[in-house]
């Protein structure tokens, strides 16, 4: 088969198509044949060498396709259709998983919808469920609103009640964020977010803050936060955000959290609650997946030059 390899760390260059072969399924495991594999800036982080992976690596932790075959103890059969994510190796047109990771899921998605929700659609659902509950007419700030994680964290506090402000740094881009549902839009290239965060709350600030940005933004959300408002850091987009003194959140009563989705789908039923509220709000219609651009697994590095760069709206996907 044919699979993206790393052997070393470095610029997109270093993804390499090559023929590549896996072990057929031992016990608790399933060769998944992939239709499509999403990209994340885990997927960034690892190929930088920003996060450590054993070298030479398959790169990719989500995607969708149907079960080929199956170990011993799998109750999952050849031609379901799945979903994963944690699963390394997606960049490739087989991957051999786990089963009990795997996301059983209608054929009322498709393949690319498949391999587009399960990473950022479970990570918005406890970005906006775990640290603060989000009621009606509170203020969530969402920075990088237009990307695929963004447009979906927009969805949904709206969906919940939210007044919801964006950050993004192109026209284009607040264009897609009101459309996802953004009630005001800032262009962080423009202004600076703080002052016009609490221009639009009447000096009040945002009562949660949710930031994959970090470096560039995280200083600015101490002060863009409301009195007891609550601010989760997810990614770092930009970089590592700079420390901060405990004793600085005392003032107003900050919180700060850090999320991480492998620490809030333990559980094969936990992972399944997520990933059906996911589906459900899919197939309801209140929650749309924009897949920005769909290119050949052979386009691996440039679809990372893409995405590293921020010229994309919405999620990228390779065709496997």
């Amino acid at each position: 088969m044919k699979a993206i390899r790393v052997h070393q760390n470095g610029g997109p260059e270093v993804l390499k198509l090559e023929d590549w072969d896996i072990p057929k399924p031992g016990p608790g495991q399933a060769v998944v044949r992939n239709s499509h594999a999403g990209l994340n800036f885990v997927d960034i982080y690892l190929r930088r060498g920003t996060y450590s992976t054993p070298l030479p690596y398959t790169p990719g932790w989500e995607g969708a396709g149907v079960v080929e075959s199956v170990g011993e103890g799998v109750s999952l059969k050849p031609g379901d259709r799945v979903a994963y994510v944690h699963q390394a190796g997606s960049y490739a047109e087989k991957v051999l998983a786990k089963a009990e990771g795997l996301i059983p899921f209608p054929d009322t998605l498709t393949f690319e919808q498949g391999a587009a929700f399960p990473l950022q659609g479970m990570t918005a659902h406890y970005l906006l469920h775990e640290f603060h509950k989000v009621k009606e007419g509170d203020v969530v700030l969402i920075h990088a609103a237009a990307g695929g994680m963004g447009l979906l964290l927009v969805q949904w506090a709206r969906h919940l009640g939210a007044k919801v402000i964006g950050t993004v740094s192109t026209e284009e881009k607040a264009q897609a964020a009101r459309e996802a549902g953004a009630h005001e839009v800032i262009l962080y290239s423009k202004e600076d977010f703080v002052a016009a965060t609490k221009k639009l709350t009447n000096d009040r600030g945002a009562d949660l803050i949710i930031d994959g940005v970090a470096k560039t933004t995280f200083a600015g959300n101490l002060e863009a936060a409301a009195l007891r408002g609550h601010i989760v850091i997810y990614g770092a987009a930009s970089g590592a955000a700079d420390p901060i003194s405990p004793n600085a959140l005392m003032g107003r009563s900050l919180t700060v959290s850090g999320g991480s989705l492998m620490n809030y789908v333990l559980t094969r039923e936990e992972m399944l609650h997520r990933s059906k509220a996911v589906i459900e709000g899919i197939q309801k219609g209140w929650l749309k997946l924009r897949i920005d651009k769909v290119l050949p697994l052979a386009e691996a590095a440039e679809a990372h030059r893409l995405l590293e760069n921020r010229q994309t709206i919405g999620k990228l996907l390779l065709s496997t």
